[in-house]
């Protein structure tokens, strides 16, 4: 890999959410805005740009854009009961055209309370969900040997606590319990953990490559799924 961007996430921005996740006030965080600048999404736009650059060099078809990549820090309260009006973290994600709603993601979550990674896809729209879940039932044995890839990695699919109650329609035939569950979801997703030291320094962007390329065997079975094809040259 070249000359790093990314130094490392700083105290500093673990000290702006600190501080945030007391206060919430505009007033607070337009004054200390330049903080957020600096400390929080000047680091994130590096690390964004050197992992996709390290991507790219291991063939993983993943990116990011830095004018659409990371999340906004103003929370969306409309219909929430929580109206605390800023996120005490930032997001950011990478995809196949380094939108956030093309199928298919690396997420990297940067939180004082916990930051960690994630793969796969989450919230799919009904469409791709059902060419998903057509996926695994038509093709149950693709799916144990992407499951399986999977645990030889050291990764296993994350709880979804949004999953069906019951079997979707139209998939009666499916007994196997692994299956009934899989058919259920409604993301298939990926976590591992990123400790604060981690963060503070450029290493973290091969970790995150590294996790990346271990969650390659869901990312494929998902975009096969959904019509996209799988080049590595």
């Amino acid at each position: 890999m070249g000359a790093s961007r990314f130094k490392g996430f700083t105290p500093e921005a673990f000290e702006f959410f600190n501080e945030l996740y007391f206060t919430q006030e505009r007033a607070w965080f337009q004054a200390h805005k330049s903080v957020y600048d600096k400390a929080v999404k000047a680091p994130m736009l590096d690390l964004l740009a050197d992992l996709s650059a390290e991507l790219a060099r291991r063939k993983v078809p993943l990116l990011a854009d830095p004018k659409r990549s990371i999340f906004r820090i103003h929370r969306d309260v409309r219909f929430a009961r929580d109206k605390r009006p800023y996120k005490t973290h930032i997001g950011a994600v990478l995809t196949r055209d380094g939108s956030k709603q093309s199928p298919g993601l690396l997420y990297v979550h940067i939180d004082p309370t916990g930051s960690w990674s994630g793969s796969g896809f989450y919230h799919l729209p009904d469409d791709a969900l059902a060419a998903m879940r057509t996926r695994i039932a038509t093709r149950p044995k693709d799916f144990r040997q992407m499951v399986s890839a999977l645990e030889k990695n050291a990764l296993v699919l994350s709880p979804d606590e949004e999953a069906l109650k019951r079997k979707p329609k139209g998939f009666d035939a499916v007994t196997d319990p692994d299956l009934i569950e899989a058919l259920c979801r409604r993301s298939l997703i990926l976590r591992q953990p990123l400790s604060a030291e981690e963060v503070s320094g450029p290493a973290v962007i091969a970790r995150l490559a590294d996790f990346a390329v271990a969650s390659l065997p869901l990312l494929d079975f998902g975009w096969l799924a959904l019509g996209y094809p799988i080049n590595r040259d």
